[in-house]
């Protein structure tokens, strides 16, 4: 028996597998009256994300981990809660940052640990406060409202750059689509040979329509699936 086509080995999307994140839990530590001082003890590279995780120890003995703001250093004084100064890699709560201030790791609802903005380079700007909610301006633009009890960092987070450095090669882009799951490189099918795809050989051009049924079976469902209309649009 040969071999499947690609859209008969890809299957019909189900998920047969979900791995969990075995990375660190970038989250802040229990909620506390008190103003918390400790240090940057350890900046860790965490698998599964791009940005820099800080290991913080307290004066008290808490050790907590969340993403590193750009400019963090070993051996940095942080201050955590109520009163804390505005210096990079502060945490305080929404109410005592002034407006126009950058800061990420944002809690959604008080107490949660930190769930919005923390992909590395992210940032929120403070945008207005009033008696009960503060309002971010996130970093696809659109404005939230959030309560003045939830806590954030100050700054940024670092590895903004990360995007920015070129492939240079395929290979690298190979193993980073294979960590995503995801097939590369992609090769389109005029080009395969007829055993290996639907529109293959015939001089490599589909010979036949590219619209396909919704109810194709796996091995024909390919193309311009259950489309409402083809070609190029005319102008009026």
């Amino acid at each position: 028996m040969g071999k499947r086509l690609i859209s008969q080995r890809s299957g019909r999307g189900t998920h047969t597998f979900i791995a969990k994140h075995k990375g660190i839990k970038a989250k802040y530590c229990l909620l506390s009256d008190e103003l918390l001082e400790g240090e940057v003890a350890d900046l860790i590279k965490d698998t599964g994300r791009h940005a820099i995780i800080a290991k913080i120890v307290f004066n008290n003995g808490v050790i907590e981990y969340i993403p590193a703001a750009e400019g963090l250093y070993l051996g940095k004084k942080i201050q955590q809660g109520a009163g804390a100064q505005i210096s990079i890699g502060n945490v305080s709560y929404l109410a005592d940052i002034p407006e126009g201030c950058p800061v990420y790791n944002v809690e959604k609802v008080s107490g949660d640990g930190g769930t919005l903005i923390k992909s590395a380079g992210a940032y929120a700007l403070l945008m207005a406060k009033d008696k009960n909610k503060a309002t971010l301006k996130m970093p696809s633009g659109k404005m939230i409202n959030l309560p003045l009890t939830c806590r954030a960092t100050i700054g940024n987070i670092s590895c903004g750059g990360k995007g920015d450095k070129p492939f240079v090669k395929a290979g690298n882009m190979f193993h980073l689509m294979k960590a995503k799951h995801k097939m590369y490189p992609r090769v389109r099918g005029v080009k395969m040979n007829a055993v290996d795809h639907p529109f293959g050989g015939a001089a490599h051009h589909a010979g036949k329509s590219k619209s396909t049924s919704r109810n194709a079976p796996p091995g024909r469902k390919v193309g311009a699936i259950a489309s409402k209309r083809t070609g190029r649009r005319k102008k009026n």
